[in-house]
């Protein structure tokens, strides 16, 4: 009669299970530091006993303060970018999805405090990053230019303007209270800048808006 295997899978995948748990919970600490403070001269102790975990844990996962703050910052942006796809995801207009798209992250301001937070203090870093709003914009851009609805020669340099424009946004609204039609206002200045006549721009500005989860 053969011998039984030897039960090592379930054993592995608790072990990654448990990896990838303290993985989490170290880089859910530094977002929450990230969006307290936008500092990241937090101890490596610090970080470990807000995420509730072993000191040495930490060099487990990361090699150096900067690639957890790095890891944090990539996460709360894709976090960010997901929730816009997963709200505009009918939307086949590329125009019709970058109003909206700017409108809904004035809109994350008060339901997605940290993730805000982080955009405001950091995204204009990670503009241009593989991560969050950068490729998403970018793949938008390219198709806007492609299909004739925007006039811009490069869509790099369309995107620095409008991550610019953005993350601007999200700064005044902290010291502004602004309300719906601040983004609006910007949506529709976005639109005009990428080449679509005012009353199209103004239109597209004001169209109902998906709710967030």
């Amino acid at each position: 009669m053969p011998d039984a295997p030897t039960p090592t899978a379930p054993a592995a995948s608790r072990f990654e299970r448990r990896r990838a748990h303290t993985r989490n919970a170290l880089v859910k600490a530094a977002r929450q530091i990230l969006a307290e403070t936008g500092e990241t001269n937090a101890s490596i102790q610090e970080i470990a006993e807000r995420a509730d975990v072993g000191f040495g844990s930490f060099y487990n996962h990361f090699e150096t303060k900067t690639a957890l703050f790095d890891a944090a910052v990539a996460d709360a942006l894709d976090e960010y970018g997901q929730l816009i796809d997963d709200v505009t995801g009918d939307i086949e207009d590329p125009a019709e999805l970058f109003a909206a798209s700017i409108r809904l992250t004035l809109r994350l301001a008060a339901l997605h405090p940290e993730i805000t937070q982080i955009l405001r203090l950091r995204g204009l870093q990670y503009v241009h990053a593989d991560v969050g709003l950068g490729p998403r914009a970018l793949r938008d851009l390219v198709k806007g230019r492609e299909s004739g609805r925007f006039r811009i020669d490069d869509p790099v340099i369309a995107l620095s303007a409008v991550g610019g424009a953005v993350i601007g946004l999200l700064q005044l609204n902290t010291v502004a209270a602004l309300d719906a039609r601040a983004g609006e206002q910007m949506a529709e200045l976005v639109l005009r800048m990428l080449g679509l006549p005012l009353d199209e721009a103004h239109e597209l500005a004001a169209r109902s808006l998906p709710e967030l989860p």
